[in-house]
């Protein structure tokens, strides 16, 4: 082998309206099955501030991937959206802080300021010591992610975004295994994958547990901003603890720590069909051309595995 140790590059993605999200380093790019049957591709540059030395910065480029996350996904959602409609609504400069703004707000409101008041309410009501409105909080936040998930996974055109969810991880688990980008071979391949943004949310409301518990008990209002302030935090300790695990997937002790997440991917994933995979490896290899990485067995010196 002329190179075992040669690391591959850590892509990502995400789901889009009957498409999928690519994004390398420098460039992003998403696949979208048009009413016809077309695969319609999108591709944009992303920003320097990505590529620099900022987001090589521990800690620090948890916030920036975030960011980068929630922008680049709102505006792709919207494209998809457009292709399905025939519309050219954008959403830029703004709009897009705005729509990002509110999208924040309310996940504030719903997963952190929620659960901590009613946390504190039920400890209050049942005159328990002070660690139980923690131990409410903790419990109302982790069901109330996973109800959510849960229910919205029902409704038939989340159920198909979570599809086209499968086929991205499907497809970089294909990759990064060194297998031929067909439909019918990533198809075999795993709807989980460790850098899934699902297990960073996981990730993040169980830090938070620990995290305010280590706060201690506060006053009522000191308690719910400080569930605003930390969110930074936790975004960037959560990135960290992703980044690490992702790294050492083969560890024994990283296996068994991870297990949470990637079970919690089963309710953002569905299998998806050859068609909704292929949208996805177009989507890949329009970002891979981009990227001037030559994605070859040779080149990488990686055999293809099994899945």
């Amino acid at each position: 082998m002329a190179s075992e140790n040669l690391k591959l590059p850590s892509y990502g993605g995400q789901a889009l309206i009957e498409g999928v999200l690519m994004r390398g380093r420098r460039y992003a790019a998403a696949a979208m099955r048009a009413p016809d049957g077309q695969i319609v591709v999108d591709t944009e540059p992303l920003p320097p501030i990505f590529s620099s030395p900022v987001a090589r910065i521990p800690f620090l480029r948890g916030l920036v991937m975030l960011w980068d996350a929630l922008g680049l996904g709102i505006r792709f959602l919207t494209r998809s959206a457009n292709v399905q409609t025939g519309e050219d609504e954008k959403i830029e400069g703004p709009a897009l802080y705005l729509t990002l703004a509110a999208s924040l707000a309310m996940m504030v409101l719903l997963f952190f300021i929620a659960p901590a008041a009613l946390g504190r309410g039920l400890q209050t009501l049942i005159h328990l010591p002070p660690i139980w409105s923690h131990v409410f909080e903790g419990i109302i936040r982790l069901a109330g992610i996973i109800l959510y998930i849960w229910g919205i996974g029902k409704m038939p055109d989340i159920a198909r975004v979570f599809a086209y969810h499968g086929a991205e991880h499907k497809t970089i688990n294909a990759f990064e295994a060194g297998a031929e980008l067909t439909p019918a071979v990533v198809s075999r391949y795993s709807l989980e994958h460790p850098r899934c943004g699902t297990a960073f949310l996981l990730t993040l409301m169980i830090l938070s547990i620990i995290l305010f518990a280590m706060l201690g008990d506060l006053p009522f209002l000191w308690l719910l901003l400080s569930r605003v302030v930390l969110i930074p935090v936790l975004a960037m300790l959560a990135y960290e603890y992703q980044r690490w695990t992702a790294a050492h997937v083969q560890s024994p002790l990283v296996r068994f720590l991870v297990r949470p997440n990637l079970a919690l991917q089963h309710l953002t994933t569905r299998e998806p069909t050859e068609e909704m995979i292929a949208v996805a490896i177009a989507a890949f290899n329009a970002m891979v051309a981009l990227e001037e990485v030559q994605v070859t067995e040779a080149d990488l010196s990686i055999q293809p595995a099994s899945p």
